[in-house]
């Protein structure tokens, strides 16, 4: 069975975030709501060949918080690679992290987040003159044996997002992935980020076993209304989870086992467990992730 251990729940940022005074960060600072790291997962068919989807600047204490990904021996590590849904720095600034890696460092990224990470944030670059990098090539559509019966599909996901580094790229620059247990076939979806709920996209969540889906905000105009940025949820390339056609309307149509919402912003008022908006989620039987909840389909 395919198991996924979510490392970080967290939108960019963290929460509480450290220049945030939010209701929400006050509440997590004041100890009534539990703090939460930056997005990533981990996951695996075996228990001991682990991939991270996603490195996020938390990597290093995330990795320490779950024993799964704790060395062997000597300096022998069961994590296998990092696969990348995007070239965002909230997703890669990690890589550096790891930068000790003994044999160096596997990383699954499309063309287009390869050649951002190269010359534009020139992330990989640096990391390149203190450990070796290989990269592998994500196609869109195309599927990808990873260990331990493991295997992905990844899938392009569409965005009008600012491209900051003008990579000029149409697609690849943001990807989810369906990955498969091919003993059992249980399948889960990974998808933190997306703007829009289109065919493509829903039909490769139709009916899979489990789904990690973007949550970042609650309404689309969230941040707008804090006074927090001068974008809507949409036009940073996130799909609001409330409103008539919102994540929680759409998705109880595609046929899903389980939903969970992760890369949660820490302005988002799900994140408080007593909030209305909590209830609303849990009543509707999907539910919102925390750092180290595990996940096994």
């Amino acid at each position: 069975m395919v198991l996924l251990r979510v490392l970080g729940s967290a939108a960019g940022g963290g929460s509480p975030q450290w220049n945030c005074g939010c209701p929400v960060c006050a509440a997590v600072r004041s100890g009534a709501a539990p703090a939460r790291t930056q997005s990533s997962v981990a996951v695996s068919a075996d228990h001991r060949h682990w991939f991270l989807i996603n490195a996020s600047p938390d990597v290093r204490t995330q990795i320490e918080a779950f024993p799964g990904l704790h060395p062997r021996d000597d300096r022998t590590t069961p994590i296998e690679a990092v696969l990348l849904t995007d070239a965002e720095l909230d997703h890669t600034l990690g890589l550096l992290l790891l930068r000790e890696a003994r044999a160096g460092l596997l990383v699954y990224a499309t063309p287009a987040m390869h050649k951002t990470l190269c010359d534009g944030s020139g992330l990989l670059r640096t990391l390149e003159r203190y450990c070796p990098v290989e990269w592998r090539a994500l196609v869109p559509g195309a599927g990808v044996p990873l260990a331990g019966g493991l295997s992905c599909r990844v899938f392009d996901v569409p965005t009008t997002k600012p491209d900051r580094f003008g990579s000029g790229a149409d697609h690849g620059r943001v990807v989810g992935y369906r990955l498969t247990d091919e003993r059992s076939g249980g399948t889960l979806v990974y998808l933190p980020g997306v703007q829009a709920l289109t065919p493509a996209l829903r039909a490769e969540i139709q009916g899979c076993h489990c789904l990690l889906i973007d949550g970042t905000c609650w309404r689309d105009d969230e941040l707008v209304r804090l006074g927090l940025a001068g974008r809507t949820s949409r036009e940073m390339g996130h799909l609001p989870i409330d409103g008539p056609d919102g994540s929680l309307a759409q998705l109880p149509s595609l046929g899903v086992g389980r939903t969970i919402f992760v890369h949660l912003n820490n302005t988002n008022p799900v994140l408080l467990q007593d909030a209305p908006e909590r209830r609303i989620v849990e009543d509707s039987g999907m539910e919102v992730a925390m750092d180290g909840l595990e996940v096994e389909v």
